[in-house]
């Protein structure tokens, strides 16, 4: 994408990262009805817990236009339902588009980028979760090489599926 511009994140960020992610996430609340509002809070404390150095930015003309986390592996995750993982390869978590610059190469350009720290570190996969409702996304990872890893699946409150997919590197 002309004038794209991947970078690590600064803690002033914070805000910006939270507006983007909040904005491209938007669009799943119709459809999550009753859940909405507890995925984004969650979405929110995920985001205030994390690091700058687990998250990558996209900016275009001087505004960010994406965001995602990188957590890296032998991290441990707690689950809303109690217990925790520890992960096993890094994780991609909450990638996000601004709902404006779509369709626009910002999304492949960031998991691009956590592919390739990912290799970098020395990584033999890297492992996401997504939702069926994610369509979109779920195209853009299939496309990347990402495949269902069943193994991965979890099922975070009742009757919500989440399936996790795995790229080999």
């Amino acid at each position: 994408m002309d004038g794209l511009r991947i970078r690590d994140a600064r803690s002033d960020d914070r805000g910006a990262i939270e507006a983007v992610t909040l904005a491209a996430y938007q669009q799943y609340a119709v459809s999550m009805r009753a859940l909405w509002e507890v995925y984004r809070q969650n979405i929110v404390a995920t985001l205030a817990a994390a690091k700058p150095e687990a998250q990558i930015v996209a900016e275009k003309a001087g505004r960010m236009v994406g965001a995602v986390m990188l957590v890296p592996a032998g991290t441990a995750m707690a689950w809303s339902r109690g217990g925790s993982i520890t992960l096993a390869a890094p994780e991609v978590r909450l990638l996000a588009v601004a709902p404006e610059a779509r369709g626009g190469g910002v999304g492949a350009a960031l998991m691009g980028e956590c592919i390739r720290r990912s290799r970098q570190s020395g990584a033999a996969a890297i492992t996401l979760h997504t939702t069926e409702i994610m369509e979109a996304a779920m195209r853009l990872y299939e496309r990347l090489g990402f495949r269902h890893a069943p193994e991965l699946d979890i099922e975070p409150v009742p009757g919500v599926n989440v399936k996790g997919f795995r790229l080999g590197l």
